[in-house]
């Protein structure tokens, strides 16, 4: 426990999720343009080791910066 605030804190000496709470899947990257992880890594974050999770939190920027937003609605993708 640490002390913030003169308040006790729990907290884990591990890596943390980097969920942001903005949930949603890239259409052809499947990958949560929120975190930024694949849904594979998501689903076994709990399991992975801190090591694991290390290397998937040095790749998320990379992964960030390779992500496009979709502009146009419909008529953008009708033209694919």
């Amino acid at each position: 426990m640490t002390k913030s605030d003169g308040k006790e804190v729990w907290q884990r000496d591990e890596v943390q999720s980097p969920c942001i709470n903005i949930c949603v899947v890239h259409p052809e990257a499947r990958i949560c343009t929120g975190c930024y992880r694949s849904i594979e890594e998501i689903t076994k974050w709990s399991k992975l080791s801190n090591d694991a999770r290390a290397e998937v939190m040095a790749a998320l920027p990379d992964r960030a910066a390779g992500l496009t937003k979709r502009r146009g609605g419909r008529a953008a993708r009708i033209k694919r």
